[in-house]
């Protein structure tokens, strides 16, 4: 069980459900009309409060320590996962898991940024960061996918690839940059989501395909607020200000065509209810599993490359 955790902003509605707890504690039958009462009241502020998030809020409900991480999707939305390991050159890298396993029945391979629940899982998760050997191994168990005709689906949750020197040593740019290409070639269905933050080529790398798909309070941007702040003005305390400026919510991503669909979140976010955001993006999975299996390898392909082609807009003064 996930440690409660409390954004600042959630806490007016964490007050009122404690009271609701402390009179359920008391008498829930006397104090029934008082206990219905407030809890209408906390419904309504949740709803008011996560339906005018800022940017900045946002970002912060898309880090949110219990969310729901790619391990926590493949239990609840597919069944006979089989974990691969290793990319059969350096070693195997924990930020990023993937296997065969099945939807709906259907055999599929899954491939997902992973990060850690507490201080031991963190480090052996690298913090979601992938190095090299991480990127290198999704590319092998896609090009496995394309051998035996699996479609794929990708995860991506992660601040962005691992900047260290070893990392840099072992080819991160070269690994990332021959991702995107292979992936754009591949002849098999992809389908990528985007569940919590989509940072930087860190995401980009698992994130190219025939449909986009982000969580309502995710985020996806070329870099953190609080290094684009620490870029521009010397000061990664400007984070808000920064996040205002990247437009990084599902709804601008949408607004900018680089996404094609926003899968509704749980009131109070996909940290309230795990099993709830599970059924709405299975639901989403299936049904654009569906529309692209209509579709030829040549298809998959061409339309592949026009989505990514056309994202590239400019606007001449």
């Amino acid at each position: 069980m996930a440690t409660p955790f409390y954004l600042e902003f959630e806490k007016p509605v964490v007050e009122l459900e404690k009271k609701i707890q402390e009179l359920m504690a008391v008498s829930p039958e006397l104090l029934q009309t008082e206990i219905a009462t407030l809890e209408s009241k906390a419904g309504q502020m949740r709803e008011e409060i996560f339906s005018n998030l800022t940017r900045w809020q946002t970002a912060q409900v898309a880090r949110h320590p219990n969310r729901p991480y790619a391990l926590d999707y493949l239990g609840r939305i597919f069944t006979d996962f089989t974990e691969l390991h290793g990319d059969r050159l350096y070693g195997d890298d924990h930020a990023i898991v993937g296997g065969p396993a099945r939807l709906n029945g259907e055999p599929v391979m899954v491939i997902g940024h992973q990060k850690g629940r507490d201080t031991k899982d963190k480090v052996y998760r690298n913090f979601g960061m992938p190095n090299p050997e991480g990127y290198r191994k999704a590319l092998r168990l896609m090009e496995m996918a394309e051998r035996f005709n699996l479609p794929i689906i990708t995860f991506v949750d992660t601040p962005g690839a691992f900047p260290g020197i070893g990392a840099e040593e072992r080819g991160q740019a070269e690994a990332i940059a021959r991702n995107l290409r292979e992936m754009s070639r591949l002849r098999v269905p992809i389908i990528v989501c985007v569940t919590g933050e989509g940072g930087s080529g860190g995401a980009l790398a698992i994130a190219v395909g025939d449909r986009i798909l982000m969580l309502e309070f995710s985020v996806y941007a070329v870099i953190s607020p609080e290094g684009c702040a620490a870029i521009l003005w010397s000061d990664g305390a400007k984070g808000p200000q920064a996040a205002e400026a990247l437009k990084l919510t599902a709804q601008d991503i949408k607004g900018l065509e680089v996404i094609d669909e926003i899968v509704k979140e749980p009131l109070g976010g996909a940290h309230s209810d795990h099993d709830a955001i599970a059924a709405n993006l299975a639901e989403a999975l299936s049904r654009n599993l569906r529309e692209l299996k209509k579709l030829t390898p040549e298809e998959l392909v061409q339309g592949r490359y026009d989505k990514f082609r056309k994202m590239s807009r400019f606007t001449e003064l």
